[in-house]
């Protein structure tokens, strides 16, 4: 692949740095896999004061970088360190924005947070004397930066020929503020869109608005996006733009989720050794205080918890469930209060069978996919969805809504039973989720066709190198539509 190509990728979150949700994986994956087929592939994501100096070998890059913003300029630090994969990470470092907090997200400033990163992000490529082909930004928190190159940027020969890709990982989060901010960014240049209230900035719309390319997580979610249900209000907008959208499924990195090396698991398997499985429900049942019978099919979810997750309809098919069969069930997840106050109740009314667990907890979350047998994810909306894809790499058969990125990667065995990866269900409804674990359940019975399904699960492959090569094919078309621009 060509040596020359440089990217640089941004984004608020990258595991293990920072991570809230998928986004964060996606940051930390995807460019090591552009590294390993030859690009020169980059990562630049803001210093969080949860990012200690002793965990990580960062060290300072250079002076101190002048942010324009406001009256005046902000002083920042641009730090240097290696992300997983010898990806080279740059970190934006200030103490007022981001540096004195240890959260991501949830600041009432933080719109005017992510464009002071934004502009430091332009400012930083200065400073690093280093000129990218293609800026891949992601979601509205980045998205500052393709807005600015493509109205200011064009008139100064430093930026002029850098290409943007702008990818959508959740259109429901768009940075809505003021235009007032635009005057802090130094951006009044802006035109107001259609798709924005009046007297307001959706960077998302503007994200959308300005980069040379677009897309998002997966086919299915790029096509539900253009419609008014899934479109989150900007669907005109996208519309307009369709011709420069595309739908590029994520993966997941083979290295860091693998059932054969995974130390959090008491015992290793894979596809070739699923009996050995068994001995991961048995320690996981032991763990969380159910009873250790293998017979006994163990249900598994993780999830935050909002109401696009499906807890609406978890909730009152479990409560039938768990008093109509033999069933086990836990959940790993935090979010909305009352979601976490419903499923503590479920709980506790079902205490033989059923355990809650409302934390974040990477080994546990590791253990449940090792050995749970059915894996839910019955998701309103799902843009990518990572769940599944682990689910079916560690042999958790998934049962899942049809929709985004759930629709692209399950099979279900019944409409095709030779090829079948797992249970979809169709209609948002309760009885449609209840009907299909039904069915899932009366597969789980039959051993033989059971194994089949895990197998041909475990044996997809989700790797990140074809989603890798798609983005090249993409950075190379943004770079032919750029120069036409």
């Amino acid at each position: 692949m060509d040596q020359t190509l440089k990217v640089l990728f941004l984004a608020a979150e990258a595991a293990p740095f920072a991570k809230v949700g998928g986004l964060a994986d996606v940051a930390a994956a995807l460019p090591k896999a552009l590294r390993q087929l030859g690009v020169d592939a980059r990562l630049m994501i803001p210093r969080y004061g949860a990012m200690r100096g002793e965990q990580y070998d960062f060290h300072r890059l250079g002076e101190l970088i002048s942010v324009p913003v406001g009256p005046d300029y902000e002083p920042v630090h641009l730090l240097e360190g290696m992300a997983p994969g010898e990806v080279p990470l740059y970190l934006i470092w200030d103490e007022k924005y981001f540096s004195a907090r240890d959260k991501i997200y949830g600041f009432n400033d933080d719109p005017q947070r992510f464009v002071f990163f934004s502009r430091a992000v332009i400012a930083a490529l200065q400073a690093l004397n280093w000129v990218p082909d293609v800026i891949h930004a992601n979601d509205w928190h980045t998205a500052p930066v393709p807005a600015w190159l493509d109205v200011y940027g064009r008139r100064d020969p430093f930026y002029r020929d850098i290409v943007t890709l702008f990818t959508i990982h959740n259109l429901a989060y768009q940075g809505l503020c003021g235009r007032l901010l635009l005057t802090f960014g130094r951006m009044e240049e802006l035109p107001h869109l259609s798709v924005e209230p009046p007297g307001q900035v959706n960077w998302m719309a503007q994200g959308l608005a300005h980069a040379d390319l677009l897309s998002t997580v997966s086919p299915t979610y790029a096509r539900e996006i253009l419609t008014a249900e899934s479109g989150m209000g900007l669907e005109p907008l996208l519309i307009s733009r369709q011709d420069r959208l595309f739908g590029v499924l994520s993966g997941i990195d083979a290295e860091v989720w693998n059932p054969s090396t995974d130390t959090a698991l008491t015992q290793a398997f894979d596809a070739t050794s699923l009996r050995m499985r068994a001995v991961n429900k048995s320690a996981l049942q032991r763990e969380i205080g159910l009873p250790g019978r293998t017979e006994v099919p163990l249900l598994g979810c993780i999830s935050r918890l909002d109401e696009i997750k499906g807890v609406d309809l978890l909730v009152p098919a479990l409560e039938t469930l768990l008093q109509q069969q033999d069933v086990q069930f836990v959940l790993l997840g935090t979010g909305d209060p009352q979601y976490e106050t419903e499923l503590r109740a479920l709980a506790e009314r079902f205490p033989e069978s059923a355990r809650v667990f409302i934390k974040f907890d990477d080994r546990l979350a590791r253990r449940i996919y090792g050995g749970v047998d059915l894996f839910l994810v019955p998701s309103r909306f799902e843009p990518w969805g990572m769940g599944q894809l682990i689910a079916m790499r560690y042999g958790a058969v998934p049962l899942v809504r049809a929709t985004g990125g759930l629709a692209d990667t399950v099979i279900d065995v019944v409409e095709q039973p030779a090829s079948g990866t797992g249970f979809v269900f169709r209609p948002y409804t309760v009885a449609a989720f209840t009907e299909t674990l039904g069915r899932a359940l009366a597969a789980f019975r039959d051993r033989p066709r059971w194994e089949g399904i895990q197998r041909r699960a475990m044996e997809k492959d989700f790797s990140w190198e074809a989603a890798a090569r798609t983005y090249i094919d993409l950075y190379r078309r943004a770079q032919a539509l750029h120069r036409l621009h």
